[in-house]
């Protein structure tokens, strides 16, 4: 019997209370690691079986801690997205701005050929 399919035993023989057959049961008793490891699985069944019966009280100033953080982080959210929306904003201003100086130039150079008497081709 190897170490390795002893191992693959071990949960069912522990949790379940199976039955192992005599040759298992020799190797456990004989191999140092296979005992050690029958050892660990159960101080780790004992202790995920507390886990059920025990509660833990949290720490007293973790709920504040955690909605100082959401918040923090919604406010990062929220200015960032009021430059992204004020980039935009600009950027159209910019535009307006840029087409309105071309029709404040268009009507001007209009204006100034109708005194002169020159005539614009339509």
């Amino acid at each position: 019997m190897q170490c390795d399919d002893v191992a693959k035993l071990l949960p069912a023989a522990v949790e379940h209370g199976a039955a192992v057959e005599v040759s298992v049961q020799r190797h456990i008793e004989s191999c140092l690691r296979c005992q050690a490891e029958l050892a660990r699985f159960r101080r780790m069944l004992r202790g995920l079986q507390l886990l059920r019966t025990r509660y833990l009280e949290p720490n007293p100033g973790l709920l504040s801690q955690t909605l100082a953080a959401i918040e923090e982080a919604s406010e990062r959210q929220a200015v960032h997205s009021i430059l992204t929306g004020r980039r935009i904003a600009y950027a159209g201003a910019i535009g307006g701005a840029a087409v309105a100086a071309t029709a404040a130039t268009a009507a001007m150079l209009l204006h100034r050929s109708r005194r002169r008497g020159v005539r614009v081709a339509s």
